[in-house]
């Protein structure tokens, strides 16, 4: 079976001046391995193509049978790792935490701990009837977010 961190560690120093970073690596126990790659800008599939040959250079086939596929992470796919979200500040995003709450609101900020998350919530205010809509800003650690993604609006 294909060595899940030495591959990692070959497309992680591949990508390092690219561009690109990797966002998700599975090797199954059958040697499929599925590789997701993303970037700040909108990816190419040239960037795919060159990072294939790479791999099948580095890890021959001949040695180690396995099946390869290479994409970018897409629009609607979840946001895995740091850069990605970095890459989603000043935009909107839908958010499943682990206690169950589903947020939706713009990302304002993210740091090594989480995301800020800002979205208009009706506030009860004291001494007041109605509710209002206020601008609220909700704190999210990451492990606090079991799913993230870009919330695509038409």
């Amino acid at each position: 079976m294909i060595d899940k961190k030495e591959l990692q560690a070959f497309i992680e120093g591949r990508l390092e001046d690219s561009g690109y970073f990797l966002t998700d690596l599975k090797v199954s126990p059958s040697n499929e391995i599925v590789v997701e790659i993303d970037s700040m800008t909108p990816g190419d599939i040239d960037a795919c193509v060159s990072l294939t040959r790479a791999i099948e250079e580095a890890f021959d086939r001949e040695v180690e049978d396995y099946e390869l596929e290479v994409g970018t992470a897409g629009l609607t796919s979840p946001l895995k790792v740091r850069r990605q979200y970095d890459k989603y500040v000043g935009r909107d995003l839908e958010v499943l935490t682990s206690d169950g709450r589903k947020l939706h609101g713009m990302l304002r900020s993210v740091n090594d701990e989480g995301i800020t998350l800002v979205s208009e919530q009706k506030v009860k205010k004291e001494g007041s009837k109605k509710p209002v809509i206020e601008q609220v800003e909700t704190i999210l650690p990451f492990t606090l977010i079991k799913r993230a993604v870009y919330d695509l609006k038409f």
